[in-house]
Protein backbone atom coordinates (compact mmCIF):
# COMPACT_ATOMS: atom_id res chain seq x y z
CA UNK A 1 0.00 0.00 0.00
CA UNK A 2 1.42 3.71 -0.67
CA UNK A 3 1.20 5.61 1.98
CA UNK A 4 1.75 9.38 0.56
CA UNK A 5 2.04 10.72 -3.35
CA UNK A 6 4.06 13.74 -4.44
CA UNK A 7 1.98 16.61 -5.88
CA UNK A 8 3.84 19.45 -6.75
CA UNK A 9 6.13 18.99 -3.45
CA UNK A 10 3.51 18.66 -1.15
CA UNK A 11 3.19 15.48 0.27
CA UNK A 12 -0.48 13.93 0.22
CA UNK A 13 -1.92 10.76 2.12
CA UNK A 14 -3.46 8.01 -0.72
CA UNK A 15 -6.63 8.03 1.48
CA UNK A 16 -7.16 11.85 1.25
CA UNK A 17 -7.37 11.60 -2.53
CA UNK A 18 -9.33 8.47 -2.53
CA UNK A 19 -11.74 10.22 -0.12
CA UNK A 20 -11.87 12.64 -3.08
CA UNK A 21 -12.39 10.09 -5.53
CA UNK A 22 -15.15 8.57 -3.26
CA UNK A 23 -16.97 11.58 -2.92
CA UNK A 24 -17.52 12.46 -6.44
CA UNK A 25 -18.60 8.86 -7.36
CA UNK A 26 -21.03 8.11 -4.37
CA UNK A 27 -22.75 12.19 -5.59
CA UNK A 28 -22.98 10.84 -9.14
CA UNK A 29 -24.52 7.10 -7.06
CA UNK A 30 -26.74 9.59 -4.67
CA UNK A 31 -28.11 11.73 -8.14
CA UNK A 32 -28.78 8.35 -10.35
CA UNK A 33 -30.70 7.33 -7.47
CA UNK A 34 -32.92 10.40 -6.84
CA UNK A 35 -33.43 9.89 -10.46
CA UNK A 36 -34.62 6.96 -10.46
CA UNK A 37 -37.14 7.35 -7.58
CA UNK A 38 -35.41 4.78 -5.32
CA UNK A 39 -34.76 8.01 -2.22
CA UNK A 40 -38.42 7.62 -1.77
CA UNK A 41 -37.85 3.48 -0.25
CA UNK A 42 -34.74 4.88 2.13
CA UNK A 43 -35.74 5.62 5.76
CA UNK A 44 -33.14 8.67 6.56
CA UNK A 45 -31.48 9.85 3.05
CA UNK A 46 -28.38 11.58 4.81
CA UNK A 47 -27.51 8.41 6.83
CA UNK A 48 -27.85 6.64 3.38
CA UNK A 49 -25.66 8.80 1.57
CA UNK A 50 -22.85 8.67 4.21
CA UNK A 51 -23.20 4.78 4.46
CA UNK A 52 -22.84 4.78 0.38
CA UNK A 53 -19.64 7.10 0.42
CA UNK A 54 -18.28 4.76 2.99
CA UNK A 55 -19.10 1.70 0.65
CA UNK A 56 -17.17 3.31 -2.29
CA UNK A 57 -14.22 4.75 0.10
CA UNK A 58 -13.80 0.67 0.77
CA UNK A 59 -14.03 -0.18 -3.04
CA UNK A 60 -11.60 2.50 -4.24
CA UNK A 61 -8.73 1.45 -1.54
CA UNK A 62 -9.39 -1.98 -2.36
CA UNK A 63 -8.78 -1.75 -5.85
CA UNK A 64 -6.45 0.66 -5.65
CA UNK A 65 -4.09 -0.90 -2.83
CA UNK A 66 -4.06 -3.96 -3.64
CA UNK A 67 -0.76 -5.48 -5.85
CA UNK A 68 -1.77 -7.94 -8.85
Amino acid sequence: MFAEINVYGLYVPALLLLAFAAIVVSRLLGHGLARLGLYRLVWHPPLFDACLFVIVLACLSFFFTREF
